[in-house]
C-alpha cells in the first residue's frame, strides 16, 4: 500500500499506521491506531504549510475579536456623547422650569405664570427641533396611517372632507424622519 505524505493528513482523523510487524497491509485492514494529541492545537505530524495556515487563522480570529470589541466600545462611547450633548442642550430649559416651579403663586399674577410656562415650552421645543425633532400636527390634512393613529371618527359635511383629520388629541413626533410617536387624531368620515 502506498505511503501518504504529511500534507494528506486530516487533523480530525486518527493516525493509522499501515506498515509494521503486526500490520495486515496485505488485506488493506489497519491494525494499529495511534491517537493524535490535539490538546496543543497542533498535530504532531503537522506540515509547515498547515502550521502557517493555522497561525494565520488564529491571528485573523484574534484580530476580528479585537475589532468587534473596539467597535462595540466606540458605538457605546458615541451614544454616550450624543446623550451628553442632548442633556447639555436641555439644561437651560430645565433651569427655567426650575425657576418657574419655585415661584410663589400668591405673589405672582396668573398671567405671568402662564407666560412663563409658554416661554419654557417654546425654549424646549426650539432645542428639540434643533436636535432634529419634528412635531406632527395634521389638522386639516388627509389621514395617513403611517403617521397618524385614528382614535375615533366623526361625520364629514361633504365627500371632499372624507378621511380628513379634524382634531388632534395628542401631537405626534418624528426624529430625523423616523416616527417616534404617531399623532392621535379624529378623522372625518363621509357616509353620504
Amino acid at each position: 500500500m502506498p505511503q501518504r505524505d504529511n500534507s494528506d493528513f486530516d487533523l480530525n482523523e486518527p493516525l493509522i499506521e499501515t506498515s509494521g510487524p503486526d500490520s495486515s497491509a496485505a488485506d488493506g485492514e489497519p491494525t494499529d491506531v495511534i491517537p493524535v494529541d490535539d490538546s496543543t492545537g497542533a498535530g504532531a505530524g503537522e506540515s509547515p504549510e498547515l502550521a502557517d495556515q493555522r497561525e494565520k487563522y488564529l491571528r485573523l480570529a484574534a484580530e476580528y475579536d479585537n475589532y468587534r470589541k473596539r467597535s462595540m466600545r466606540e458605538r457605546s462611547e458615541a451614544e454616550a456623547r450624543g446623550q451628553a450633548n442632548l442633556i447639555r442642550q436641555l439644561l437651560d430649559p430645565l433651569d427655567d422650569l426650575s425657576r418657574f416651579a419655585h415661584v410663589d403663586p400668591t405673589t405672582v399674577d396668573p398671567a405671568t405664570i402662564t407666560q412663563g410656562a409658554d416661554m419654557v415650552e417654546r425654549k424646549l421645543r426650539k432645542v428639540l427641533s434643533a436636535m432634529g425633532l419634528e412635531a406632527i400636527d395634521p389638522v386639516g390634512q388627509t389621514f395617513d396611517p403611517s403617521l397618524h393613529e385614528a382614535v375615533t371618527t366623526e361625520a364629514a359635511t361633504s365627500a371632499a372632507d372624507d378621511h380628513t383629520v379634524s382634531k388632534v388629541f395628542q401631537v405626534g413626533y418624528r426624529h430625523n424622519g423616523q416616527l417616534l410617536r404617531p399623532a392621535r387624531v379624529v378623522v372625518k368620515q363621509w357616509n353620504g
